[in-house]
């Protein structure tokens, strides 16, 4: 019966502060906007009756009683439970299946388990794998056994002749010459084919020999020409 009345007289206080509102929203209309009368009190009611509904609700709203606010609050601090791993239980709980009877030659079995092991035969692995052929490397066409005859360790006792002369031969190329064995135009002038094939295939520019004609001018050069 208390709360009722209490509702009523918030209620009843909530549209006296919008009338309040109303009228003054009115005055100050008719005064400070130049409204007429009509204008002015149909703004005023118009606010009364909008602010009268909005303070009333706000102010006779049904708050929550002290039991549902205590019940939120246990709902909230209770952990949720956790549920036992039935799977895990059960599985640990299943009695474990024994053979009522042992099998015939289960006793020989298991006294030879480990003892065999499977081996290839060793004849048959050696077939399987194809034999590697080791490539013998090819030896030169020419090598220090066919070292031609013209060619001494050292020049004569006149001295060696000017191999620079030579077109196409340079102080570098008759150091190279010199230590091959060549010291003398004669010697150049002397070599064959295969002397010639030895003689290029240890000299950095190939093929200069014939290409340069070494043989021809060391015969004029030989011969004083």
């Amino acid at each position: 019966m208390d709360n009722n009345e209490g509702m009523i007289g918030m209620a009843l206080g909530s549209w006296l502060v919008a009338l309040a509102g109303g009228v003054l929203a009115a005055v100050l209309l008719m005064v400070l906007g130049d409204w007429g009368f009509m204008q002015g009190a149909f703004a005023g009611f118009v606010v009364w009756i909008v602010f009268g509904a909005i303070i009333s609700w706000i102010m006779t709203r049904p708050l929550p009683g002290p039991a549902t606010l205590s019940s939120d609050a246990a709902a909230q601090e209770a952990p949720a439970a956790t549920p036992a791993p039935a799977a895990t239980t059960a599985a640990a709980d299943a009695p474990k299946v024994q053979p009522s009877k042992r099998l015939a030659g289960e006793e020989e079995l298991a006294a030879r388990k480990g003892d065999w092991k499977y081996e290839k035969d060793a004849e048959a692995e050696a077939a399987a794998k194809p034999e590697k052929t080791v490539a013998k490397t090819a030896a030169p066409a020419t090598s220090d056994t066919d070292r031609p005859a013209a060619l001494t360790d050292g020049p004569r006792d006149g001295g060696a002749d000017d191999l620079k002369k030579i077109s196409g031969v340079g102080p570098k190329l008759e150091e190279t010459l010199n230590s091959l064995g060549i010291w003398h135009f004669d010697q150049v002038a002397s070599l064959t084919k295969d002397d010639i094939a030895w003689v290029d295939e240890r000299l950095r520019f190939k093929g200069r020999i014939e290409r340069d004609d070494w043989v021809g001018q060391a015969k004029k050069l030989a011969s004083g020409g």
